[in-house]
């Protein structure tokens, strides 16, 4: 019975401890909608935040290395900073996942963006969080238009 019960101890320490050395290197996703619920977030939290790139809110700083962008879920938005080369594929209306902190004053500070690679694909945690919005059904709608076409 003691051998049992030291190896369910150990088992759960073991467990313990893979739970928290991953602690770090988790990366939670959030739409802005979950972002604007969850506040305050804290500044050293990764995170990554995901929805469709608002039209006409890009806009380029400085020497134009540093944009300015707003990912909303049509309930909520975000606005994102990004300093780098955004994606080939990224535009205003697509979906896009950014991953970063929340800086200071409110503002995502993002490391890094990703877009989607085809008409066809939208990242999954961008996709579930406008289906929760119910604009997904405009999205659908618009593609197959545009297959018709």
């Amino acid at each position: 019975m003691y051998i049992i019960m030291a190896a369910l101890l150990a088992v759960g320490a073991a467990a313990a401890l893979a739970l928290t050395a991953f602690e770090d290197s988790v990366v939670f996703f959030f739409s802005p909608t979950e972002i604007a619920e969850k506040s305050p977030i804290d500044p050293d939290q990764r995170l990554r935040v995901g929805g469709l790139v608002e039209e006409g809110s890009l806009k380029k700083l400085g020497g134009g290395e540093t944009v300015t962008f707003t990912v909303t879920d049509m309930a909520n938005s975000v606005t994102i900073s990004y300093t780098g080369i955004l994606p080939d594929l990224f535009r205003e209306g697509q979906g896009v996942v950014a991953e970063g902190h929340m800086g200071s004053e409110g503002q995502f500070v993002a490391s890094e963006v990703l877009a989607k690679h085809d008409e066809n694909y939208m990242p999954p945690e961008v996709a579930d969080s406008l289906k929760k919005s119910g604009y997904w059904e405009e999205i659908e709608a618009r593609n197959a238009e545009e297959m018709r076409n």
